[in-house]
């Protein structure tokens, strides 16, 4: 078993440093919201009182922050943690950030004789409660090798994209084709509804068939069709519109850069922005359903 310095304890990192614990492995961890510290601290983790302090004397530190700037200020910024670190230490930072910033740490951790690998995860928070997450790697082959008992902990498929950077690259695609699925899903359930069908008759018939996707498989946007999802819970927990906004707009990024044409993703990232604009920021990517529905209310 493993000594962890967990850094990142939101609706994604909490749920995987549980699923660390609850493997046997030790944690020492860090978070700026005390609530998040304080309930893993009770699940068997020490709490630290700053991030430096969770990476000492640890084999792996593991990252999950919102985005570069947060990943950027935790290794590279005036109180750096790479500093704080042994050399045999291997860093896994799951954010999903620019792969540029991704490059731009690793390189760092390099020069300290750091291995550190990109591994952005795919699976929302109920894959990370459940330890099914999918993990996209960038980074050396050797490091994956050294990551996979700790990654498998956590999720139940693992991907090596390519060097430093790759896992970035891989992740904003993924999502850029995520939010597709998810506008043109709630798009197509809101039609139907709006021409008398029954949500969840009609869902079921998509998932059949040629229009089937993970969002009708484990994800249904429309309210009262499936349980367990944001949708059941008026649009609570799950992955933020926000970041969606985020992720949508590193893809943005990448595109301008490679000249790739993505009209499909600026529509998209077009939409959420406006459902955010709505006062929707905070609730789960699956609420875009609700724009479609007309008459739309902003949340409490």
């Amino acid at each position: 078993m493993a000594n962890i310095g967990f850094i990142g304890l939101g609706n994604m990192g909490g749920p995987m440093a549980a699923n660390l614990l609850h493997a046997g492995h030790t944690i020492k961890a860090f978070d700026l919201v005390p609530a998040a510290l304080q309930e893993l601290a009770g699940k068997g983790a020490l709490a630290c009182a700053a991030a430096a302090e969770a990476v000492v004397g640890v084999d792996v530190v593991i990252s999950m922050l919102p985005a570069s700037v947060h990943v950027e200020r935790l290794y590279l910024g005036d109180e750096g943690i790479l500093a704080a670190m042994d050399s045999s230490t291997l860093v896994i930072d799951c954010s999903t950030i620019a792969a540029a910033s991704a490059q731009k740490v690793s390189a760092a951790a390099s020069a300290r004789g750091i291995t550190m690998l990109d591994a952005p995860v795919s699976g929302g928070v109920g894959g990370a409660v459940g330890g099914t997450l999918t993990f996209i790697v960038g980074g050396t082959a050797e490091g994956l090798q050294r990551a996979t008992p700790i990654l498998e902990a956590m999720g139940k498929n693992i991907f090596h994209a390519g060097d430093a950077g790759a896992g970035q690259v891989a992740k904003i695609c993924n999502n850029m084709l995520l939010s597709v699925l998810m506008t043109g899903t709630a798009e197509a359930l809101q039609l139907g509804v709006d021409s008398g069908l029954d949500p969840a008759v009609l869902a079921e018939i998509m998932r059949k068939s040629s229009g089937g996707n993970w969002a009708l498989e484990v994800y249904n946007p429309y309210p009262g069709v499936m349980a367990g999802v944001p949708a059941a819970r008026d649009y609570e927990g799950g992955f933020l519109v926000d970041l969606m906004i985020k992720d949508l707009g590193l893809a943005t990024e990448a595109a301008l850069a490679r000249g790739s044409a993505t009209p499909m993703g600026s529509l998209a990232r077009n939409l959420y922005v406006s459902h955010a604009k709505a006062g929707f920021g905070r609730k789960d990517f699956s609420s875009i359903q609700v724009s479609f529905q007309g008459a739309a209310k902003k949340p409490a």
